[in-house]
């Protein structure tokens, strides 16, 4: 049995319907397990379980994990987020979970100038000491946050702290697709995989799209980090900490060029969804 840790997230989600497409029997875990699970219905039951399960609540994730062998786990980032994983994965540990499958973060590094990375980094030192099998992945930028850009792009504006540095996203339905196959492949199982889609784009470019997209302008407007942090907290609302994450991976993305992987297309035998189609599915979404 495979559990899906994270059933209503984006990559979680994701994973769930790759896992039901091949037919694969999994156990989905959400706190709130009487409500519907984002594109599932009734008719994919079975192979499809859902139960209960909170990361703060030991008791409920002993008995989620009862009779299970891998374990896909993907949390929302919080300042709680290595305290929490720790206690899943060590749970799952005791439960006789053999293989896990964990969403981390590029530049997942002890030093890393992202509190986020290197809080990823302290979870991937504690698998290892632990001496579980574990496959790692590391994506980047969700195509999905894009759609979080939806108010300001109808005021014709984008805002960032990237210059013109060059940006990766991958969508995430090929994450949920390579995990799917880490989980039911042990040619993939164990190893670490950085995914990516098939090209960076860079913010002024990405203005460009949605310009296209919509039939309207959308400039890109670069802020210094500390004004983009600033009104990440009054305009957006965000926390200080969640700031300050968003922040910091724009900074890394200046200071560490990125660049494509052919990870996602070496494993699924196809290629990764660009954004522009990505764009395109969703272009209602940003009132065109």
């Amino acid at each position: 049995m495979i559990v899906v840790m994270g059933a209503t997230g984006a990559t979680g989600n994701a994973l769930l319907h790759s896992l039901l497409a091949l037919g694969t029997p999994v156990r989905a875990l959400t706190r709130t397990p009487h409500e519907p699970i984002p594109g599932v219905t009734g008719a994919h039951r079975p192979p499809l379980e859902v139960r209960y399960a909170d990361a703060r609540d030991p008791h409920s994730l002993r008995t989620a994990f009862e009779g299970a062998s891998q374990l896909f786990l993907a949390m929302a980032n919080s300042p709680a987020q290595v305290e929490l994983e720790t206690r899943v994965i060590d749970t799952a540990a005791d439960t006789g979970i053999e293989h896990l499958v964990k969403i981390s973060a590029p530049a997942a590094e002890p030093d890393s100038p992202v509190a986020i990375s290197r809080g990823h980094h302290a979870v991937e030192e504690h698998v290892r000491a632990l001496g579980m099998k574990h496959t790692l992945l590391y994506p980047y930028a969700f195509m999905q946050n894009l759609l979080r850009l939806a108010p300001t792009v109808a005021q014709g504006v984008i805002l960032g702290a990237m210059g013109e540095a060059p940006c990766n996203y991958v969508d995430c339905r090929d994450i949920g697709d390579v995990a799917a196959a880490a989980l039911t492949r042990p040619d993939i199982a164990g190893g670490s995989y950085v995914l990516t889609g098939p090209e960076v784009v860079s913010h002024p470019e990405l203005a460009q799209r949605f310009s296209t997209l919509t039939g309207r302008r959308v400039r890109y407007v670069n802020l210094a980090p500390d004004e983009l942090r600033a009104d990440l907290i009054h305009r957006a609302h965000m926390p200080g900490w969640l700031a300050d994450h968003v922040t910091e991976i724009q900074e890394l993305a200046v200071a560490r060029p990125e660049t494509p992987t052919d990870t996602v297309s070496r494993i699924l035998g196809r290629p990764p969804r660009t954004l522009d189609a990505f764009l395109h599915e969703n272009r209602d979404h940003f009132g065109r």
